[in-house]
């Protein structure tokens, strides 16, 4: 399977969780346009349909990622 490369899938998981806290905060919706927007790109990237699955998918990516990196133990 091809995943994106694990800076991109942080700096979307990223940019979702805080475009997610502005929106209860301020409700706007230029803010929830650029919330769709973020979330979207998570989905298609993750290849899924929903927000919450997404960040889901994406961070399992990024933690597979980074044990894949890790040393083997001698």
């Amino acid at each position: 399977m091809i995943t994106a490369h694990p800076s991109l899938l942080r700096e979307l998981v990223e940019r979702c969780e805080t475009l997610r806290r502005r929106l209860a905060a301020d409700n706007s919706a230029q803010t929830a346009r650029r919330l769709e927007d973020a979330a979207y790109t998570l989905c298609v990237i993750t290849a899924t349909r929903q927000l919450d699955t997404a960040l889901f998918v994406a961070r399992r990516q990024i933690a597979e990622a980074t044990r894949q990196k890790q040393p083997l133990p001698h």
